[in-house]
């Protein structure tokens, strides 16, 4: 099988890597890829969001599988368009991936269908929030979200009322995420342990992969704005079987069967990103496509050939073949740029990388890298991740950070804490 993979980041390396474990595979391509999957894939020089480059080069390649990373192409409808071709694409169609494109559309379906979330109100102007804001509609702290795509970017928790006016005036007034604040969520703030609930599905049935905890906020102690995630563990600590089957009973099938009966089928992953509050689970958002980095130490634990977990979704049968999985524990943490997730500088010298890559213990995925005249250097806020399993959780975790302690580049920045914070804040 030829097979495309495409985005740039710490996912898509992942993902290359282990497609590039498949005995079905013959050749992987990447499209625009970084670094990392240069070594096991070949770059293509395609922006991800180029829907008519990306099929034309799969249909002259004669690709047989292509896997959709990041959700700006799902949203743009490129499994519709592939699928037009007769090309086998693993993902949801267009009106299927609103879910995530649309946070208010999201929340909209929640209520109709009583899927559990956070009361909320929706603002189509500034004036409009900062009215909100004043009749106290929920106590602080509150969240505002700007409605649409914002790169895990556009949710922010205000503990008093000037910090939601600066919010509202970030997102609404200064266009920080451009057309994605045109409108907001104001929500009820929800209190608990966070984790990311991801189940693949035909459109009909599902089957959900191991779970995973996100750390989201950019410093330790769940301190800071919040990132596209500085690390992720797996399994998560606070999901036992009994509460893992409620997820699955009242959160995931209603939400696939709920879109199908609304003539919106959902084929690919869903990924729940969850509160566990005293009530029980929640819904905090829903995305298209698998996490970065949670995607990271699932791949580590699958062993399962995942082109057979990707064939099962694109040809109807997800229960076909059972996903086997590790028992062993695994874990991400994210080295990112100075300054990342505002500002911070490209371009700095990755110092100690092949001594970490060669490293029995771990395996490091690029996510924001380049190479230049034969060294690698900094090209984007989360540069690499490194991934490890062990038997329990601190062994995985130990290993990662010794692995991690290898590499520098200028003003290199990692969470101290992951695997062992208990609640972000």
């Amino acid at each position: 099988m030829k097979v495309l993979v495409v985005g740039s980041g710490g996912r898509e390396h992942a993902l290359c890597w282990k497609i590039s474990q498949s005995r079905k595979v013959k050749k992987i391509f990447c499209a625009p890829g970084n670094a990392g999957t240069a070594k096991i894939a070949e770059n293509i020089s395609i922006s991800p969001n180029d829907i008519n480059g990306l099929k034309k080069f799969a249909s002259k390649e004669k690709i047989d599988l292509t896997v959709v990373g990041p959700e700006i192409p799902l949203t743009l409808g490129i499994v519709d368009e592939f699928e037009h071709m007769g090309l086998k694409i693993f993902g949801p169609y267009k009106i299927a991936a609103e879910i995530e494109e649309s946070k208010i559309f999201a929340k909209q379906f929640m209520e109709r269908h009583k899927i559990p979330t956070a009361r909320y109100k929706i603002a189509h102007s500034a004036e409009e929030a900062r009215k909100i804001i004043e009749r106290g509609v929920f106590p602080y702290p509150v969240v505002i979200k700007a409605d649409g795509l914002a790169a895990g970017k556009g949710v922010m928790i205000c503990r008093n009322k000037v910090k939601a006016e600066e919010a509202i005036k970030t997102i609404m007034v200064d266009k920080k995420f451009g057309k994605s604040g045109k409108r907001v969520l104001i929500e009820e703030f929800l209190r608990g342990k966070e984790a990311s609930f991801i189940v693949i599905s035909d459109g009909v049935k599902i089957a959900p992969f191991v779970t995973t905890m996100d750390h989201k906020a950019v410093f330790d102690g769940g301190r800071g704005p919040n990132t596209g995630g500085m690390g992720a563990i797996s399994p998560s600590p606070f999901i036992d079987r009994d509460l893992f089957n409620e997820i699955v009973k009242n959160i995931m099938f209603p939400t696939i069967t709920r879109l199908l009966e609304e003539g919106r089928k959902y084929k690919g992953v869903l990924y729940a990103g969850l509160m566990l509050t005293e009530q029980g689970p929640k819904v905090l958002e829903f995305n298209c496509r698998f996490g970065d980095p949670e995607t990271q130490p699932q791949i580590l634990r699958m062993q399962s050939d995942i082109i057979d977990v990707f064939l099962s979704v694109v040809e109807g049968n997800v229960l076909e073949k059972e996903i086997k999985w590790s028992n062993e524990a695994a874990g991400c943490v994210v080295l990112a740029s100075g300054g990342y997730p505002t500002k911070y500088e490209k371009g700095k010298l990755i110092e100690g990388l092949k001594e970490a890559e060669e490293s029995k213990d771990c395996t490091v995925f690029h996510a924001g890298t380049k190479l230049e005249n034969g060294k690698y250097v900094t090209d984007g806020g989360r540069v690499l991740n490194v991934c490890g399993t062990g038997k329990t959780l601190k062994e995985a975790m130990e290993k990662i950070y010794m692995t991690s302690a290898k590499i520098y580049f200028e003003a290199i920045h990692y969470r101290r804490d992951i695997g062992t914070v208990k609640e972000e804040k």
